[in-house]
């Protein structure tokens, strides 16, 4: 093959193989990443076949590094270990050092040296954040007080592997060069004290303010140009300038963006890039694995596993015994982190790249993760059966279960919210009468300017483009009433829609529809009501059309229902919706009035012939709204129940003595209330 082909080459079978793999592993029930790590072995240099360009691949694997760490820094949230600093910082701490004297001592055992069982023991005592978010959210955990100490665990052992990529180089550089080792320490954390001083105080400043500038030039392009080039750029910069890793210097900018009003679009943006390196990064890691040697030292390989298994669930278990969490919490926490993934290749690859860790020695990590990430699944499903057998100790349960059953600690942001999608000529009319209910609301905006000046204006607004599925993560989807699409792209809107229905089951969904083909594909994405604005306007256009030629009422209705009924026939609820349309239309020139039933009035248990409203005040009963489901033309045995919503026909005088009834003044009211001229209250 052309030597300028080689790059292309190992790009396209890198991606190839592990899309292969990916796909069988994700088929198999398995983590795709022990699929792309699959893949790395198929192309590497110990197997048969193609042979990747491992000088050409470890270049992209960096970049892998510097994108997963700056998502890592996007959703690092300050915010989120603090509500779990009890159980999770300390937990984290002794974990990590009980993980790490754990496989150190077994490397004394093999004749490891001192550095090589330190990085090992380190690599061990971490987690993989793709592999407990995949469980976490498999086993329903991800909203839970167990899963939120999980992850902010797993936040504190992100930030001490930032921590030990910056020191191990001065440690190993101070050892090897024979300077003294407290001040090749002192200079590492001077430099970068001195990094992350910029970082947090002009770097938070001058990024979002940057990124907002270009948003607000409506280019995508450029936008995620500008991302791009602030993530692999500080992380440059950060080697270049200050001999501090590409690590640190990606986490810091991701934390900086992160913080800011576009940091959710930001992530949302950056996804499909740290995807695809991360992937080559695995890819990388996996070409290093020789299958001979792993074969060789196969009990090795063995004994890494258990401790990162066995051992890591019982020292986590234990742990339960001190810390102020429940059993429960433990058992999560245990089965989660009883695995290790992507920071223990970088904590590995970096102990190679030192001299520290020979590649053999590295290759039983690689192939330790691979085996407890094939494992995880099952110690999430074990986690009733361990329930079982240890309350059959029950004072053992009792120590372990002190602290009793932990309360939710609910969702971030908002909640019992509605959800809209878009404010344009139809989203804003929703916001407007909402903000008049004083109901709260949430308006999901991809338009950089328009999301800008409803902020200003106080109007809860998250910028982000919602048809991405990482956005929606943010809008408390889970606890919201009510999604409200109102996109004129019908794409967009049949994203969002699909999106929601899998995040949020029993969440009702209103969708608008582009076109009459649109209505069926929003009902199959998931839509529990759909509107066809065109449609609409065009059907009250010729309602008054006809009016105005003479043609009866009734008729008219006939044809506008029959047109409905074609078009939304996908809407299970279409016909309610219909029939309260002809109920509002039938009578023009009369007004209509819906009003609730209050618990203190007197026709609650009675039924419209024992309440009589029409020869009490002269108004008519309609309809009545039970639940959600309209009763059109209620029968008189028909009775009233509270929450009823009361759709009444008459002039404002005889609906006004109706209201009365319907909904008795307090005595509050009373007190407030003034009369009128004609004899009738007016509220002030």
């Amino acid at each position: 093959m052309h030597s300028d082909f080689a790059l292309l080459a190992t790009i396209t079978m890198a991606l190839l193989v592990a899309f292969v793999g990916g796909a069988a592993a994700s088929r198999l029930g398995l983590p795709a990443l022990v699929g792309y790590l699959a893949a790395g072995l198929v192309i590497g240099p110990f197997t048969p076949g193609f042979v990747g360009d491992s000088n050409a691949i470890s270049q992209l694997a960096e970049m892998g590094v510097i994108f997963m760490m700056f998502g890592v820094g996007l959703h690092f949230s300050l915010k989120d270990l603090w509500s779990v600093r009890k159980i999770a910082i300390p937990g984290a701490i002794l974990q990590i050092t009980l993980g790490t004297l754990m496989g150190f001592g077994l490397t004394r055992l093999w004749g490891w040296s001192v550095g090589a069982g330190l990085v090992l023991g380190l690599s061990i005592s971490i987690a993989s954040t793709v592999v407990l978010l995949r469980g976490l959210a498999d086993h329903g955990h991800t909203n839970t007080i167990h899963g939120r100490v999980a992850i902010g665990w797993l936040v504190l052992e992100d930030l001490a592997t930032v921590a030990i990529l910056v020191l191990l180089p001065a440690l190993v550089g101070s050892g090897s060069s024979g300077n003294n080792i407290w001040l090749e320490l002192g200079r590492v954390i001077l430099t970068t004290g001195v990094f992350v001083a910029i970082m947090l105080f002009l770097g938070a400043r001058a990024m979002p303010w940057l990124l907002n500038k270009i948003a607000l030039t409506r280019s995508r392009e450029l936008f995620i140009l500008a991302i791009m080039a602030l993530a692999l750029g500080t992380a440059f910069g950060a080697a270049e300038l200050f001999g501090i890793s590409l690590a640190l210097g990606a986490f810091l900018a991701g934390v900086v963006i992160g913080e800011s009003e576009i940091g959710h679009q930001v992530g949302a943006e950056v996804i499909p890039f740290r995807d695809v390196f991360s992937v080559l990064f695995f890819v990388s890691v996996g070409m290093l694995v020789n299958p001979i040697v792993v074969w060789q030292n196969i009990g090795q390989v063995l004994a890494v596993t258990a401790l990162v298994v066995v051992g890591k669930t019982f020292i986590n278990l234990l742990l339960g015994l001190v810390l102020p969490a429940s059993a429960q919490t433990m058992l999560v926490v245990a089965a989660g982190l009883s695995q290790i993934g992507e920071f223990s290749f970088l904590l590995g690859s970096a102990g190679v790249s030192l001299g520290i860790l020979s590649t053999e020695q590295y290759g039983l990590i690689l192939a330790a993760a691979v085996l407890s990430i094939m494992i995880n699944p099952l110690m999430f499903s074990g986690i009733p059966v361990a329930v079982r057998v240890l309350k059959k100790v029950p004072w053992f349960w009792r120590l372990l279960d002190k602290a009793g059953p932990m309360p939710d600690m609910g969702p971030h942001g908002m909640r019992d919210h509605v959800i809209i999608v878009g404010h344009g000529r139809v989203g804003k009319h929703m916001g407007r009468v909402l903000a008049q209910l004083e109901y709260p609301f949430l308006v999901v905006e991809s338009d950089a300017v328009r999301a800008s000046e409803m902020q200003k204006a106080g109007i809860p607004t998250l910028f982000g483009d919602a048809a991405n599925s990482e956005i929606l993560n943010y809008t408390g989807i889970d606890h919201a009433h009510a999604l409200v699409v109102t996109t004129s792209n019908e794409v967009t809107t049949q994203l969002v829609v699909g999106a929601a229905h899998v995040m949020a089951p029993e969440l009702p969904i209103i969708a608008r529809a582009s076109t009459e083909a649109g209505v069926q594909r929003l009902a199959l994405h998931g839509a529990h009501h759909i509107i066809h604005p065109e449609l609409e306007g065009g059907l009250e256009i010729v309602r008054h059309a006809l009016l105005t030629l003479n043609y009866a009422p009734g008729r008219i209705q006939q044809y506008v229902d029959a047109v409905r009924s074609d078009a939304y026939a996908a809407v299970d609820d279409g016909k309610h919706a219909h029939v309260l349309d002809q109920l509002i239309t039938a009578a023009r020139g009369v007004e209509i009035a819906w009003q609730p039933v209050e618990g203190s009035s007197t026709v609650v248990g009675k039924s419209l012939r024992e309440a009589n409203l029409r020869a009490l005040t002269g108004a008519s009963v309609i309809a009545l709204v039970r639940k959600g489901r309209v009763i059109p033309n209620p029968k008189s045995e028909t009775g009233f129940v509270e929450g009823d919503i009361v759709g009444l026909i008459g002039t404002p005088v005889e609906i006004a003595e109706t209201a009365l009834l319907l909904a008795p003044l307090t005595s509050e009211d009373l007190a407030a209330a003034e009369l009128d001229e004609a004899g009738f209250t007016r509220m002030e």
